[in-house]
C-alpha cells in the first residue's frame, strides 16, 4: 500500500563548510538522510552513494520484514561502493556516512540507522527521540559518566563509533519496527539541526501545526540562527494529516541531488628529492570507529580532563575565597580608624568602628562611657547623640563629648535653682 501523507526535504551548507557533504530524500514510502564524512570529497560522495542506493527501496512491501532486509542489503550494497571507491580513488580513502531512513509499510515505519544522524517521532505534542547515537560521548552517557546535557559540549561529540564507511564490508545497522498512525510527524535529520537546536526548541516548532515545507524551513533558520557550523538536512514526514500529499515526485537534496555525482581531481604528482622525499598526507576523516584500546584511552582522557576540570574549579574557589577574606579584614581594619559619639541605654558613649552591622557581625565597640546622661542634655543634642555623631579621630570624639557635657551642665543648672536637700538637713540635726 502507498504510504498516505505529505512530506518534505531540505539541505543548506550551512555558515561554516564550503561544501555540502548531506543527502536526504523524501519519496512515496523512503524517507533518509545521510551525513557524508572523509574530507572535502569524500564526504559528498559517500552520502550520494548511500542515497542511490537506498533509492531504489522507495516501493511496496508485502511485510515489514522484506523491508528491513530490503534495508540492509542495500546498506551493505553501499558499503562495498565505498570500499571500490576508496580503492579506485585513493584520495577518498577514509569516507563514509551516516544512514537514517524510514520505509512505510502499511500501518508501520520500518527504520534503519546507524551513526548519529536522528530520527524523531511527534505525537500527541511530545518529541520522542527514536535512534539512538552511535557516538562515544553517546557510550559515556549510557555508562553514566556524563550527563546528556554534558555530552552536547564535549570535546568528542563528533566522534563515530559506526558509521557507513570503506573500513566495514558488512556494516551493522539498528533495525526496528514502529507502529505509526495518522497525526503522526517524523522527523529526520542530520546533526547539523539536533547539535544545534535543542528538543525543546524543535517540538515548539512542530507544535505550530505548519505544513511540512514550512515547518522545514523553520527548523533551518534556527539552525542558521544558532551559526550552523555543519550542514544541515532536514526531511519532513506527517502521517495523513491536513497537508495533502502535492507530488509524487521523489525529492533528492543536497549533494545527492547532482545526478553526475562529485568530480574529485585526481592528486597532483609530487616529485620528490633528497631534502623533501615524497610523503602522502593522510585524509584522515572526523568520524571513525576506533579499536577498543583507542576508546579506552579516549575514556582514561576524558577521567583526566574531568579530574582537571575540578581541581580548577577547586582552586579558583579558594583564590575567591582568599580575595574576600582578604578583602573583609582589609575593611575591617579600616572601620577599626573611624569613632562616633553615640548612645548607650540611657548615656553617651564613644565609639570605635562604624555605625553598620553586616549580620550578626558588629562593626563597632563602645570604648568609654562619659556617664554623660541623655536625660540631661538639651533636646537637639540629644536627638544628635541618639542618630550618632560621626568623629574623624579618638581626639575629635573627646572634644564633642565635652560640648555635650558643657550642654549637660546648663541643662542641670537650669532644672535645680533651689538648694539641694542635702544642705536643709544640716540644720535640724544640729538642733538635735
Amino acid at each position: 500500500m502507498v504510504f498516505e501523507g505529505s512530506s518534505a526535504a531540505i539541505s543548506h551548507t550551512g555558515k561554516v563548510r564550503s561544501n555540502n557533504q548531506d543527502s536526504g530524500y523524501a519519496g512515496a514510502n523512503l524517507f533518509a538522510v545521510a551525513d557524508g564524512m572523509g574530507g572535502h570529497a569524500g564526504g559528498d560522495v559517500a552520502s550520494s552513494i548511500a542515497i542511490q542506493r537506498l533509492a531504489p527501496l522507495d516501493t511496496t512491501y508485502p511485510s515489514t520484514d522484506d523491508a528491513q532486509a530490503s534495508l540492509q542489503a542495500a546498506a551493505t550494497t553501499a558499503a562495498g561502493d565505498l570500499i571500490r571507491a576508496a580503492k579506485d580513488r585513493p584520495e577518498l580513502a577514509g569516507l563514509g556516512t551516516t544512514v537514517s531512513a524510514i520505509i512505510m509499510v502499511d500501518e508501520y515505519a520500518v527504520i534503519g540507522h546507524i551513526g548519529d544522524s536522528r530520527i524523531y517521532l511527534f505525537r500527541d505534542d511530545e518529541l520522542t527521540q527514536i535512534t539512538a547515537d552511535h557516538t562515544f560521548v553517546q557510550r559515556l552517557v549510557d555508562s553514566g559518566r556524563i550527563t546528556p546535557e554534558e555530552a552536547r559540549y564535549h570535546p568528542r561529540r563528533s566522534v563515530l563509533m559506526r558509521v557507513l564507511s570503506d573500513m566495514d564490508n558488512d556494516p551493522e545497522l539498528d533495525m526496528f519496527v514502529m507502529p505509526t498512525q495518522p497525526g503522526d510527524r517524523w522527523l529526520l535529520c542530520s546533526d547539523g539541526l539536533s547539535g544545534v537546536v535543542d528538543e525543546l526548541h524543535i517540538a515548539k516548532v512542530m507544535r505550530q501545526g505548519l505544513a511540512p515545507g514550512r515547518t522545514a524551513d523553520t527548523l533551518l533558520k534556527q539552525a542558521l540562527d544558532g551559526g550552523a557550523p555543519d550542514n544541515v538536512t532536514i526531511v519532513l514526514v506527517d502521517v495523513g494529516g491536513q497537508h495533502p500529499l502535492s507530488s509524487g515526485t521523489a525529492t533528492i537534496v543536497g549533494s545527492a541531488s547532482n545526478p553526475s555525482g562529485v568530480l574529485v581531481p585526481a592528486a597532483r604528482a609530487s616529485r620528490s628529492s633528497w631534502l623533501h622525499p615524497v610523503r602522502q598526507a593522510a585524509n584522515e576523516p572526523t568520524h571513525f570507529e576506533p579499536a577498543a584500546d583507542y576508546l579506552e584511552e579516549l575514556i582514561e582522557e576524558d577521567r583526566r580532563r574531568a579530574k582537571r576540570r575540578r581541581i580548577g574549579w577547586i582552586s579558583a574557589l579558594l583564590v575567591a575565597l582568599l580575595a574576600l577574606v582578604g578583602a573583609g579584614v582589609l575593611a575591617y581594619n579600616w572601620t577599626q580608624t573611624r569613632y562616633f559619639v553615640g548612645a548607650d541605654e540611657d548615656s553617651v558613649v564613644i565609639f570605635q568602628g562604624v555605625q553598620q552591622n553586616i549580620g550578626p557581625i558588629t562593626l563597632s565597640t563602645p570604648i568609654e562611657d562619659t556617664e554623660i546622661l541623655l536625660a540631661d542634655l538639651p533636646p537637639y543634642q540629644r536627638a544628635s547623640v541618639e542618630r550618632t555623631i560621626n568623629a574623624r579621630s579618638l581626639s575629635d570624639a573627646m572634644a564633642i563629648v565635652e560640648r555635650l557635657r558643657a550642654g549637660s551642665t546648663a541643662v542641670t543648672g537650669d532644672e535645680t535653682p533651689t538648694p539641694t536637700p542635702a544642705p536643709t538637713q544640716t540644720p535640724a540635726e544640729g538642733g538635735e
